[in-house]
C-alpha cells in the first residue's frame, strides 16, 4: 500500500501527543486546544486523509486511517505517542490501538463509542452536495444555501471551514466530498472486537448521546483498561464548548500515563 503524507501542524516540545479531528473536520478545529496543550507537550495536529489539506484518495476505512497514522509516526520519527481522537478520529485511535499497540503511550477518545451508528449526516451531506462551490461568490452565499438544509448556524460555520477560495474565483471543497459520501457506511460502522490493553479514557459530553451508559460495558470488553469521564453541559463538540474542562481531564490522564 502506497504511503501518503498527511498534512499536519506541530506545536510545543516534549512527549508527543497526536490529535485527530472528526468527520468533515480538520486540524484547524483543534488549533486553540492544541496550542494550550502544547505548553506541556509536543502536539501534532493532523488532517486525516480526504480531509483538510491532506491528500485525496480513492478509499476510506478505519484500517486505512490507522495505517496512515502509523506511517505518519514513522515519517516523523515518533516511536510512541499519546493519541487523542474526536468522533471519527476517536474510532481511528481505537483501530490504531488494536493494530499498532506498541506505538501507543495512552489513548483519549472524545465522544464516540466503538459501536455502529445510524446514518445521521444525511441532511449535512445533502446540503453540501446542493452547492457548486466554483459558482459561489462569497461565504454569505454559501451560508444561505446551507441554511435551506441546516438551521444551526454553528454547524454551518463548521462546514464552511471546508471552503477554500480558488485563485481564479469561486471556491472548492477541501475535503473529498464525493469519496466521503460514497464510503459513508465505512465511517459509521463499528470498530471490531479485537481486545486492546492500552490505557485509555473515553470522554463524553453530558448533552451528547454518542456515548450512553449502556455502551460502557461493551467498551470495557474491547478496552479492558478504559476509564470514563463525563464533561457536564457539553455536547458532541466538547473541545469547542468546554475546552478548559477537557484540557484539565486530558492533561491529568496523560501525566498519569
Amino acid at each position: 500500500m502506497k504511503e501518503i503524507e498527511l498534512n499536519y501542524k506541530e506545536l510545543g516540545e516534549g512527549t508527543p501527543v497526536i490529535i485527530l479531528h472528526g468527520f468533515l473536520g480538520m486540524l484547524d478545529n483543534w488549533k486553540t486546544f492544541g496550542r494550550k496543550l502544547s505548553e506541556n507537550y509536543k502536539v501534532y495536529l493532523v488532517d486525516q486523509r480526504d480531509h483538510g489539506r491532506s491528500p485525496h484518495t480513492d478509499d476510506f476505512d478505519y484500517t486505512l486511517l490507522a495505517n496512515d497514522l502509523s506511517d505518519f509516526m514513522n515519517q516523523h520519527g515518533i516511536e510512541k505517542a499519546h493519541l487523542l481522537g474526536h468522533s471519527m478520529g476517536g474510532k481511528t485511535v481505537m483501530k490504531f490501538t488494536q493494530l499498532h499497540e506498541e506505538k501507543v503511550l495512552s489513548s483519549i477518545v472524545v465522544d464516540i463509542a466503538p459501536k455502529a451508528y445510524n446514518n445521521h449526516h444525511t441532511d449535512i451531506l445533502d446540503a453540501l452536495h446542493s452547492i457548486s462551490p466554483s459558482e459561489i461568490q462569497d461565504r454569505g452565499e454559501a451560508d444561505d444555501a446551507l441554511a435551506k438544509y441546516i438551521s444551526d448556524w454553528g454547524v454551518r460555520q463548521f462546514l464552511m471551514k471546508n471552503l477554500s477560495r480558488n485563485p481564479e474565483g469561486g471556491f472548492r471543497w477541501k475535503m473529498n466530498l464525493a469519496l466521503l459520501t460514497e464510503k459513508y457506511d465505512n465511517i459509521i460502522q463499528p470498530v471490531d472486537q479485537s481486545v486492546s490493553e492500552v490505557k485509555c479514557i473515553f470522554i463524553n459530553g453530558s448533552k451528547s448521546n454518542y456515548i450512553v451508559e449502556d455502551d460502557k460495558p461493551e467498551i470495557s470488553k474491547v478496552f479492558p483498561n478504559a476509564k470514563f469521564h463525563t464533561i457536564e453541559d457539553a455536547g458532541h463538540w466538547v473541545h469547542a464548548e468546554k475546552p478548559l474542562e477537557l484540557l484539565e481531564v486530558v492533561q491529568a490522564f496523560i501525566s498519569a500515563n
